[in-house]
């Protein structure tokens, strides 16, 4: 899956980080540009980028190496210099946003946070003395879904079918998931186009910035970032008209009591969940009394077996 060239990388990520940093990832190619998904930084250690399934470092002249303990090691300076750009010198600013753990930034990316947590309570009220950040890149595969089309409209077309994408991680549900309210949203001469809306509970499906979306999600696509699913989906229903709701990683009990709503509404929902196959799914109490109750017609499960977005299988529930 294609991320993001060299002059994208320069101008949506390196922005933020402290120069001797930023002076190492600039001398990327743009082929391992392309397949970056993750920049980790954590202080003390070696400087780590994910670059398609394997981690790798930047040595003191900023070639890619697999002796991780050859890298350029991260320190406290490096961190509060990137923490400061992120938040444009203002902490206070993004306090809601530190309390879930991550910051998006321009572009849809998104920078999750770790250090000192602040308890309010029992709740999390913020975190202080950053220790890691880790910068993961928004990726847009246009047209990936493509193929799940056909099932998801059904044989008429004329309604969308409730599916659920099952995947462990790194598989590509997000970046399915996103692509398919992209495609339903702008409809096509075989199928008519939905209005949408997505629940962004971790702002990962919209990279939506300041409330807006950075991807590509369609021109009939409303989304609800930061909010909780199970709120997110009754918000929608009473004020939104969506033909279809597309949400990420359900698997609490509000989620199955909203998720029958939709439902009884009328309104299709497609949504993911983590898990390696139905069996696996199946052993988790919540999920197995979702399935229970049919709402779900389809099934879809993901792998890496050829990259991110394989479709290792698709199941129908009649």
């Amino acid at each position: 899956m294609p991320g993001l060239g060299k002059e994208l990388l320069k101008r949506e990520i390196l922005p933020f980080f402290a120069q001797p940093v930023k002076h190492l990832l600039l001398g990327l190619g743009e082929d391992s540009c392309l397949l970056l998904e993750e920049i980790r930084l954590r202080c003390g250690q070696p400087l780590l980028l994910k670059v398609g399934d394997r981690d790798y470092t930047l040595d003191s002249r900023g070639r890619l190496s697999t002796d991780i303990f050859s890298g350029y090691v991260i320190g406290e300076e490096d961190i509060y210099r990137t923490i400061a750009a992120i938040s444009d010198n203002s902490l206070y600013a993004f306090e809601e946003e530190i309390r879930r753990g991550f910051i998006t930034v321009a572009g849809g990316h998104r920078v999750g946070l770790a250090g000192q947590v602040v308890l309010q309570g029992e709740l999390v009220k913020t975190m202080k003395d950053f220790s890691s950040l880790c910068f993961r890149i928004a990726r847009e595969v246009k047209d990936c879904a493509l193929s799940l089309l056909p099932y998801i409209n059904g044989g008429s077309g004329r309604t969308s079918i409730n599916t659920l994408i099952i995947s462990p991680p790194r598989c590509g549900k997000t970046t399915i998931l996103r692509d398919l309210a992209r495609l339903l949203a702008y409809g096509s001469q075989r199928f008519p186009a939905r209005n949408v809306v997505i629940v962004d509970e971790r702002s990962e499906l919209a990279g939506s910035y300041r409330g807006i979306p950075q991807l590509d999600v369609g021109p009939r696509t409303d989304v609800l970032d930061a909010c909780p699913k199970a709120q997110g989906m009754i918000m929608a229903l009473r004020s939104l008209s969506p033909q279809v709701i597309i949400t990420d990683e359900i698997g609490r009990q509000e989620d199955v009591t909203a998720i029958q709503e939709c439902v009884n509404a009328g309104v299709a929902v497609i949504s993911s969940v983590h898990a390696s196959n139905l069996d696996e799914l199946q052993k988790r109490p919540v999920m197995r009394e979702l399935l229970s109750t049919q709402a779900f017609k389809l099934a879809v499960i993901l792998s890496r077996q050829n990259g991110p977005g394989h479709i290792q299988d698709i199941v129908r529930w009649d």
